[in-house]
């Protein structure tokens, strides 16, 4: 039986249709794979965040 590469207690199989994985009851480690790209947000510069908080600020100096 294969162990938790976590905490080094015995992995159960679990299977679900076709997918099968192995996953620990004791610490919840679960290896389920995936296939994704990670997005990476667009990056703000500092200049563009004061002027974004001077605008809500006078935005909320007009109401």
């Amino acid at each position: 039986m294969e162990e938790c590469p976590r905490c080094s207690s015995p992995l159960e199989r679990l299977s679900l249709a076709d997918v099968t994985t192995v996953a620990c009851s004791h610490c919840g480690y679960a290896d389920v794979p995936v296939e994704h790209e990670r997005e990476f947000p667009e990056l703000e510069s500092w200049g563009d965040a004061f002027n974004r908080f001077y605008d809500a600020l006078e935005a909320t100096d007009d109401e």
